[in-house]
């Protein structure tokens, strides 16, 4: 089948579908990517093309994807949805919570996919795991429930450490559960928390110069768009202060980072660039379920450790998925 007869077909599935409705023309098929953080410094963008193409459909060749991206404003995410509506994209992807919650506040007919790393139904996103109603489904990862884990993996590796940091996005709905659940955790392992705002590059700065003054010796990072796109700066700083830091995606471990417990973001962008291929194919968001991780990896990073000092416990290693030499 050529290109043209290709995406022909695709369009004729597009308007066959009531959630389709705001579709452009076949001529100039477009996928929307609303993001909550800055450009990414990781191939996640390409992981969703990945997915796109095992459902047959050629980034660049078949469709066009349009990104728009926050950088940590997410008060403009209205207004960067409402101009993908406006652009009569086929479809959105919405990367994290607060993108995906824009998104649907801006369309009801066009078909959203989301990731999101909170429950969606107690975000308001959908209301049912298996059978997702309105033109809503996607990807959710549940790292923002996996705090509680994470603090006591740190406290594992660090029993002796009183007072842990927690770097938060306040601008996310999603920090005030993570927060929530990590001070319950601290609170049962008898260990200090204090919240740190990393909501911009100058608050992530601010809070790492405070931790001599405020005596903290270890950090965990929450899950947050934004700060996924400052990984970098964050590794840097960790290292730069010495500061252990238990991270929720193993892609900070990978750059530096000292540890981190989470499911694969690059395989969530891979999974909706599939979904988001199934619905310009004709599939109703309605009749794909709310994909769930069914792993989560225990990355450690041993140059970092012995950069910092630490010796990891042979219980931590051997439950280690991966550790980096």
């Amino acid at each position: 089948m050529d290109r043209r007869a290709f995406i022909g077909t695709i369009a004729g599935s597009l308007l066959a579908a009531p959630l389709a409705a705001e579709a452009q023309s076949s001529t100039d098929l477009r996928i929307g990517f609303l993001h909550q953080g800055a450009p990414d410094p990781l191939p996640l963008t390409k992981a969703f093309s990945q997915g796109l193409s095992e459902t047959g459909i050629s980034d660049g060749r078949d469709v066009t994807i349009e990104h728009r991206w926050a950088n940590g404003q997410y008060d403009r995410l209205p207004a960067l949805a409402a101009d993908l509506v406006g652009n009569r994209v086929a479809v959105i992807a919405a990367a994290l919570l607060p993108a995906a919650l824009a998104a649907k506040a801006a369309t009801t007919t066009i078909p959203i996919v989301f990731l999101s790393g909170s429950d969606p139904i107690a975000a308001g996103l959908v209301s049912s795991m298996n059978r997702p109603t309105g033109n809503v489904t996607g990807i959710a990862f549940m790292f923002t429930r996996l705090g509680a884990k994470r603090l006591e993996l740190l406290h594992e590796l660090l029993p002796k450490v009183a007072v842990v940091g927690a770097l938060a996005n306040e601008n996310n709905p999603n920090a005030e559960p993570q927060v929530r659940d990590l001070q319950a955790a601290a609170r049962a392992l008898g260990t200090q928390l204090i919240v740190l705002d990393t909501g911009s590059e100058p608050e992530i700065d601010s809070a790492f110069a405070t931790l001599p003054q405020r005596r903290i010796k270890a950090l965990v990072a929450t899950a947050d768009g934004f700060l996924i796109s400052q990984q970098d700066h964050l590794v840097a700083l960790a290292a730069r202060y010495a500061v252990p830091t238990m991270y929720p995606l193993r892609q900070y471990v990978d750059a530096g980072g000292l540890i981190s417990y989470g499911a694969s973001l690059r395989e969530g962008f891979r999974q909706a660039g599939i979904y988001v291929g199934k619905v310009l194919k004709g599939a109703k968001p309605a009749d794909l379920p709310i994909q769930q991780p069914t792993k989560f990896d225990l990355v450690i990073n041993l140059k970092t450790a012995k950069a910092l000092g630490l010796t990891i416990p042979p219980s931590l290693l051997l439950r280690a998925d991966e550790v980096i030499q």
